[in-house]
């Protein structure tokens, strides 16, 4: 018992559960709105947006040749991380966790669709290869 609630502490503490049950595959449909921006895969390439291999659990602002936003580049340097709780705050409104982001995206008012896109991109290593 002592074991499991160390491992559900440290889900918690590190935010690993907010996609644990999120549909990858469900996730891929609601990725369909953010393709017209970035990409993901071994073929991806920086668009308006960054390549988003690798970004659940990274550090912000790593993808090398894209030019991000002061903002963006304010909390790299503060070692701000792509947890799936502050992936889920930007998802559900980018400008609230990156004030003047360059993005020019709304958000995603639904959970699930939240939880399920955080899901899939959880699959795509740094290299673009599925994990």
């Amino acid at each position: 018992m002592q074991r499991f609630l160390i491992v559900a502490g440290v889900l918690l503490a590190t935010g690993a559960y907010a996609h644990a049950d999120g549909d990858p595959a469900a996730g891929e449909k609601v990725f369909r709105k953010c393709q017209a921006c970035h990409m993901v895969g071994p073929d991806a390439k920086n668009r308006v947006g960054p390549v988003l291999n690798g970004i659940v659990g990274n550090n912000w602002g790593t993808v090398e040749g894209f030019k991000y936003s002061a903002s963006l580049v304010e909390g790299a340097e503060a070692g701000r991380v792509w947890d799936a709780e502050t992936l889920d705050a930007f998802l559900t409104k980018p400008r609230d966790v990156v004030p003047k982001t360059k993005m020019a995206f709304a958000g995603l008012r639904k959970e699930k669709d939240r939880t399920d896109m955080i899901a899939y991109l959880a699959q795509f290593a740094p290299d673009g290869s599925t994990q």
